[in-house]
């Protein structure tokens, strides 16, 4: 029974002990960086629109809503990845709503 080979409990708990730690370092790490993610994700969406709104504008002669930019396929939706919703000014200008 001497040369069995194979792990012991405190080593398999030692090792569950590490990974444990591992994962209490890494899961904040992720959901931060997720975060900004989006903002970042947010900001080329709302300059992606204003090159719609643009476009828009050329071939319509006047500033388009958010729902004719969807209407017109020139945008799927009117949400950023954050999940806030943009909006278009009467210049034009299209901004983050916030919520």
């Amino acid at each position: 029974m001497k040369n069995e080979k194979g792990f012991t409990l405190i080593e398999m708990l030692i090792v569950l002990m590490v990974i444990s730690v591992l994962l209490l370092i890494v899961i904040p790490n992720i959901t931060k960086h997720n975060g900004m993610i989006n903002n970042k994700g947010c900001a080329a969406f709302v300059n992606t629109v204003q090159a719609q709104v643009k476009a828009y504008e050329m071939e319509n002669n006047k500033i388009p809503t958010v729902q004719e930019l969807i209407d017109g396929k020139y945008i799927k939706s009117d949400k950023c990845p954050n999940g806030h919703s943009i909006q278009i000014n009467s210049d034009g200008e299209v901004s983050e709503s916030g919520t």
